[in-house]
């Protein structure tokens, strides 16, 4: 979920966010630069779903706007890639039209119209032969919002720096379980399981509704869903779903379930966990940092105990976005409503506080642009002074960049505001 304090910025903090985008705007869909296409009121948008939650979360809606990239001179490859994807897999059905690109658009998940949940941008496209029947894909490699990056380039960076072998499990040589508690539109697990190869991507969203929204309004593959018994609900997937998604669904689970209820019920391993789960009234369940809560424990229970590492994205009432901004010597921790008792929590259950406890770090860095923090807690990153964790982290940051063929950097979400919690 995202926190947006709007403010004038200043002609410098201006400079330096545009020349930023420049650099990056060419292979960089979901760049900063292009924030004014989808960060407008609902009102500016066209709502394409709304429904009302029993779970906590009020009005649940979808809002489409224009998305100016891709320019339609590239949609004819995307077309054409399409074409040779349905052929490949289908390659007796006859002929049935060529695909054709109606467009890309930003969908905006609210709550309650207000809060903005999550943001993807989709395309949409159909076939000539059925023009009535329009499939939207999300477009997993655009990230839009900051504090997406931050918590995927924290994690990655994180968790590369440890003994695992990170790039094996990119090629698909080796699984890597990863487990998303919070769904919003899916940005996450669908761009991790597309970027990694081995990944196996569980996530547990309570709320019916807003995985309804995501699959009938954000183009997220339904082949996903997952029943209260563990199979799928489609047990074949859709065939134009398959052309889209073929290797990548098929190691995507999404459980409708309490995070709680979920981590009692399937003793899963996982080497990354990533948790995004405000609610409708933009508040971060006490069951969710409570140290005596059965979740936190079955979570300390069920991460890798040599690599194990987890990131939260939580908000922050410091605003680390003002240019003059640095954290004195002390590096104090961002004070927001529940923060440092969210951090110490997550430190104290996952890493331990007596003699047996993991050799592992826990560090917030702060969201550029936006008022959000990222809490990462690692139990295969030795303790080590800030400096020397920092430089760490770094350095394998540039390696999955590289690794990943990431369209933006790393860096700049991992060097606002790095402290250690202590």
């Amino acid at each position: 979920m995202l926190n947006i304090r709007k403010r004038n910025l200043g002609w410098q903090q201006l400079r330096r966010l545009l020349s930023t985008a420049i650099r990056q705007r060419i292979e960089d869909e979901g760049d900063w630069f292009y924030s004014s296409e989808w960060w407008a009121p609902t009102s500016a948008g066209d709502t394409v779903f709304r429904s009302i939650s029993d779970d906590g979360n009020g009005v649940v809606s979808v809002v489409a706007c224009p998305s100016s990239r891709p320019e339609n001179r590239y949609w004819a490859r995307t077309e054409n890639w399409l074409q040779n994807r349905y052929e490949k897999i289908y390659p007796r059905r006859e002929h049935e039209g060529n695909f054709r690109i109606l467009g890309y658009q930003w969908r905006n998940l609210h709550f309650n119209d207000e809060t903005r949940q999550s943001t993807v941008k989709i395309m949409a496209a159909y076939r000539d032969s059925h023009p009535g029947f329009i499939f939207l894909m999300q477009q997993a490699e655009c990230l839009a919002v900051p504090y997406v990056k931050s918590m995927v380039s924290a994690g990655l960076a994180t968790i590369a720096s440890c003994k695992f072998d990170f790039e094996s499990a990119v090629y698909g040589r080796k699984p890597m379980k990863i487990l998303c508690i919070g769904h919003g539109g899916g940005s996450i697990p669908l761009f991790l399981a597309s970027k990694i190869q081995g990944a196996e991507v569980h996530i547990a969203e309570i709320d019916p509704v807003v995985i309804s929204a995501s699959v009938q309004a954000m183009g997220f593959p339904s082949y996903s869903i997952m029943t209260p018994n563990g199979s799928r609900a489609y047990s074949t997937p859709d065939p134009i779903e398959e052309v889209l998604w073929k290797g990548i669904h098929e190691r995507i689970q999404l459980h409708k379930s309490d995070a709680e209820k979920f981590l009692l019920e399937n003793k899963n391993l996982y080497d990354l966990v990533f948790i995004d789960a405000y609610d409708g009234e933009d508040i971060f369940p006490h069951a969710l940092w409570d140290t005596d809560s059965p979740f936190l424990n079955a979570l300390a229970d069920q991460l890798h105990p040599e690599h194990g590492t987890i990131v939260v994205n939580l908000h922050s009432d410091v605003d680390f976005r003002d240019a003059d901004f640095n954290p004195p010597g002390s590096h104090l921790l961002p004070m927001g409503k529940y923060i440092s008792k969210v951090c110490r929590s997550y430190k104290e259950v996952l890493l331990g506080s007596n003699k047996s406890s993991y050799n592992g770090l826990a560090y917030v860095v702060s969201v550029p642009w936006v008022c959000n923090t990222s809490l990462v807690v690692c139990r295969g990153l030795g303790k080590s002074s800030r400096d020397m964790v920092m430089k760490t982290i770094m350095s394998r940051a540039r390696v999955v960049e590289n690794i990943l063929d990431l369209p933006f950097s790393c860096m700049q979400y991992l060097k606002r505001g790095f402290t250690l919690v202590n």
